[in-house]
């Protein structure tokens, strides 16, 4: 992981999955910024109006992992957080 890379992991619940993501889905609806946290301080990015997505699914034995990846440009400033952790959606390894 470099420098500018930022990981959160965290077990949750389906319910507090689904809230979280239906958040991540209000914000990006909303544009403009938005703050995301998955387990620790929040981290503000700043929303294209387009983005290149991409879907994962992988079967790993008796576990199955889901990767949802959003890609846009950089606008030229980097995530803002308050410590060194960001947003990844991740489930036990």
């Amino acid at each position: 992981m470099s420098k500018d890379e930022i990981e959160q992991k965290a077990t949750l619940s389906r319910q507090e999955v689904a809230r979280w993501l239906a958040d991540l889905a209000k914000a990006v609806e909303d544009g403009g910024t938005m703050q995301v946290s998955l387990a620790g301080p929040p981290v503000t990015l700043e929303l294209p109006e387009e983005f290149r997505c991409e879907l994962e699914i992988e079967p790993h034995g008796e576990t199955v992992e889901l990767e949802i990846e959003l890609r846009w440009p950089r606008t030229g400033s980097r995530p803002r957080h308050d410590g060194p952790v960001a947003a990844t959606l991740a489930g036990p390894e």
